[in-house]
Formats: C-alpha cells, sequence, structure tokens
C-alpha cells in the first residue's frame, strides 16, 4: 500500500477482514504519509509501539487495527500531556483517559498525537509551543481549532479518524472548515476522567470522520456511565446498526442561517440556505418558519470557563504562569480583575435565558439548520478575525460580539448541552463550508440519520483534494 487509506474507518477494517490489506500495511502507509505531510497536524508520534499493535491487531473489533490519533487535550499513558501549552511543556501523562480505553479495547491502533490550540482556547491551532496547523485544503488557512490538527490529519489523508472535543464549536467549526462530518453530542454522552472536570458543563468529547457510520461506531464504542464521571449518560447500544432506521418525513425544520445572533457573511449564507432546502426536500421535513430569540453571545461563555481553567493550571497559578501564550495571560488577567459574585450571577442568569430559549425553539421545530461559521477558514496563523467580507462588525455589534463572532453559531449548543452536527455544505472560494444542524437532548440518533440523507443526497470528497500533501 504506498499511499495512506483514503477512504472510511469502517471501511479499512472491512478490507482488513477481507485480507485486502494488513493493518500494519495501512500504519506504514501513514507513517509515510506524516513523513511526508507540510500540514503540522501532530504534536506527538508513537510509530515504534503503534507498528507493534498493529502486527498483533485483532480485526473483529470494531476498530480493529485502523491507526488512530488523539488530541494533544486528551491523556495517554506515557505520552506528553501539554494541552498545547509551553507552561506544560514537560509534563507525561500517567494514565489514559476513558474514552481511550474504550477505544483501546475497540482495537484501535494508536499513532499520534493530533495538535490543539493552547488549552482549547481558541478556534484556530496556531501556538508557541508546536507552530501552526494547516487546512488541506489551502495550506494558508486554518483547519480551525481546537481539534485542528485532528481535522487537518483526516482530511489531509494521513488517518482515517481521529478524536476531538468540543467546548465551543471546536468539533463542528473543525469540521465545517475542512470539509468534514463532526458531530457534538449532548453533554455526558461519552464520559470525561478519570478526574473529569465538572464546570462549566459545555466540553464533550467526540471524533472527526470522512463519513456518518465512522462517526456512528465511535459512539458505539465510547458512550456509556463511568462513575468517575458522574454527569455521564447511561449506555445507548446499536448506534451504527440503526442508521437509516428513523423516518424523519413529516418532521419539521427551521433554517436560521444566522440564528438570528451572529453576522454571517452573504455568500456563505447563500450555499448553506441552499444546502439546508435541499437537505429537508431529500429527507422529506417540513419547513417551518421560526423567529429566533436566543440571548446574543458575548463574553459569557469565556468567563464561565475561567474557574475550571484555574483549576487545571494547578500549582502553576497565579505566580508560574509566564509559560502561558500572550493571549491566554490576557485572557485571565481580564477574568481576575472582573470575576467576581455579582459576574457569575450574570453568566448563570444568561445560562438560564438561553436554556429557556433553546427549549422554545425545539418546541417549534425538531431540526434548526444554520451556518457551522461566519465564514469559511481564515488565516492559519490566526487570529479568529473580528470582521467578515461585507460586514463591519465592530460598528454592528460592538466589540465584544464581533469577537465572540466565531463561535456564536456553536457555542449555544455547549451551553445548553444539546446536540448539534456539522455536514458539508458545499464550496466557496475553493474552501469548504459547513451546515450546522441542531437538535434537542438526547436526538443524536436523528442528526445521525440526516447526515446519511445528506452524505447519500449530497456526498462529500473524503479528503481534501490532492492529499495526502
Amino acid at each position: 500500500m504506498s499511499i495512506p487509506w483514503l477512504g472510511d474507518a469502517c471501511g479499512l477494517v472491512d478490507a482488513f477482514r477481507a485480507k485486502e490489506l494488513s493493518p500494519l500495511e495501512a500504519l506504514e502507509a501513514s507513517i509515510a504519509a506524516i513523513g511526508a505531510s507540510s500540514l503540522n497536524a501532530f504534536s506527538h508520534t508513537d510509530f515504534e509501539r503503534a507498528r507493534e499493535a498493529a502486527a498483533n491487531a485483532n480485526v473483529a473489533l470494531p476498530f480493529g487495527g485502523v491507526p488512530w490519533g488523539i488530541k494533544e487535550l486528551e491523556r495517554v499513558e506515557g505520552w506528553p500531556y501539554t494541552e498545547a501549552s509551553l507552561l506544560f511543556k514537560d509534563r507525561v501523562s500517567d494514565h489514559d483517559d476513558t474514552s481511550l480505553s474504550r477505544l483501546r479495547t475497540a482495537g484501535v491502533v494508536l499513532a499520534a498525537q493530533t495538535t490543539a490550540s493552547e488549552f482549547g482556547g481558541i478556534n484556530c491551532t496556531s501556538t508557541e509551543l508546536h507552530g501552526t496547523t494547516r487546512n488541506p485544503w489551502d495550506l494558508g488557512r486554518t483547519p480551525g481549532g481546537s481539534s485542528g490538527g485532528t481535522a487537518a490529519a483526516v482530511a489531509g489523508g494521513l488517518l482515517p479518524i481521529a478524536s476531538g472535543s468540543d467546548g465551543g464549536g471546536s468539533i463542528r467549526i473543525p469540521a465545517g472548515f475542512s470539509g468534514l462530518f463532526g458531530l457534538k453530542a449532548t453533554y455526558g454522552r461519552v464520559p470525561k476522567g478519570p478526574a473529569a472536570a465538572i464546570e462549566p458543563l459545555t466540553s464533550v468529547l467526540g471524533c472527526l470522520t470522512r463519513s456518518v457510520r465512522d462517526t456512528a461506531r465511535y459512539f458505539d464504542c465510547c458512550n456509556g456511565f463511568d462513575r468517575r464521571d458522574p454527569l455521564s449518560l447511561p449506555v445507548v447500544g446499536g448506534w451504527e446498526a440503526a442508521l437509516g432506521s428513523y423516518d424523519l418525513s413529516g418532521m419539521t425544520a427551521a433554517v436560521i442561517v444566522d440564528l438570528g445572533i451572529a453576522s454571517v457573511r452573504d455568500e456563505v449564507t447563500y450555499v448553506v440556505a441552499a444546502a439546508a432546502e435541499r437537505l429537508a426536500a431529500a429527507a422529506h421535513l417540513r419547513l417551518v418558519t421560526v423567529a429566533p430569540a436566543l440571548p446574543p453571545l458575548r463574553g459569557q461563555w469565556a468567563m464561565a470557563n475561567q474557574p475550571a481553567f484555574v483549576a487545571d493550571l494547578g500549582d502553576e497559578y497565579p505566580d508560574h504562569l509566564d509559560g502561558l501564550s500572550q493571549e491566554m495571560q490576557a485572557g485571565l488577567k481580564m477574568a481576575q480583575e472582573r470575576y467576581n459574585l455579582e459576574r457569575a450571577a450574570s453568566i448563570e442568569r444568561y445560562r438560564r435565558q438561553l436554556n429557556e430559549a433553546m427549549a422554545d425553539l425545539f418546541d417549534q421545530a425538531d431540526f434548526v439548520f444554520c451556518s457551522t461559521s461566519p465564514d469559511v477558514a481564515f488565516a492559519a496563523e490566526g487570529p479568529p478575525p473580528s470582521t467578515i467580507p461585507g460586514h463591519d462588525l465592530i460598528h454592528e455589534v460592538g466589540f465584544a460580539r464581533a469577537i465572540m463572532n466565531t463561535a456564536a453559531l456553536t457555542a449555544p449548543s455547549n451551553l445548553n448541552g444539546s446536540p448539534a452536527m456539522s455536514i458539508p455544505a458545499g464550496l466557496l472560494d475553493g474552501l469548504p463550508v459547513g451546515l450546522q444542524v441542531l437538535a434537542g437532548h438526547h436526538r443524536e440518533e436523528l442528526l445521525l440519520d440526516l447526515a446519511l440523507v445528506a452524505e447519500r443526497e449530497m456526498p462529500w470528497p473524503q479528503v481534501a483534494p490532492g492529499s495526502p500533501l
């Protein structure tokens, strides 16, 4: 096998079982492609142990023999656990995360650690520790963040699947920017831990994939309660087996490209609206008109994360923070100055208001179609833009909302805990545009079936043109 597998992970397992190639051959092809790549998608590799695992892989397992990447914000025993920050550049994990333990049981061959933004803080992947990760569709653009390395690796043809996490859009934004499928599940669907962080109740674990069935199989392997994460949900089986079994006809959908709270580039609006209408027709959904009443996102999402961030800093806080980037230090300083009882109360009031508004939204529609991002991928080095073509955001919505605009469409589902997904909608300027679909709590199976319709009726390239790079 001279090039890495450019299909999906389930197809690779089928090829192993049919003896068309071996796990070791697939791994060696990925290793060669990674070595030749200019995407900077990986922060650490462990090829020798991966070769041993591939040579002994049990291909009867769900992901038996599949070369896999793990986002660097997750723990792997014996691997660096830097959280993409110079502050922890020498830290090594002494255990596997629960989700990784389940993936090992499912037979994955753990090959490499994918890059992330520092502490998952922004939606591009460029850090002082690892440099800049690049989008395989255009090396001058970002694959998004914080799961940017995962998106680059999967869309760039280097690995068939890799893990991600989503605390404000960090699976869906990279999926949208890189032409992949990304599902943010209901909060608690995949357990965290050990030593799971509870607050701020926004971040979930998942993956970025080339196909819907890969994501369904991931949830078959990884979902279910774990006592070290008291907010994790009971196990639900049969995700992959149930694909295509739900009758979506007659269910309702609202097309609200900007959710009423974001500024979206006009050309993106056209691509997203056209894709939404095409998908609704293909799935026989009934389109309804809904007037959104979501409270506009300002700094509440970022401020809500600060206590957990300080807890992660541990003994380094507050006197040993020189390893943090200037941006992270500035954000922390602002939080130190502004976070108080009144601010905490305002965050809680905002969350209650948002929860009520989201409930009202899903009282009126089963699905809500919107854009994943306000624009196509921006510059690889960042920062996320506060302007988009045709909109002067500072004057339109003010500085705070302009800064938050790149996550304004994705963060509400994190704060609310409900599921949402990004599906490739088409291209603009030669770059992918993501169609985001929101649904109510515990309705991932409906999102997966809707994505399956999209995959059939609006097929997308499984890797970027010209990959592997």
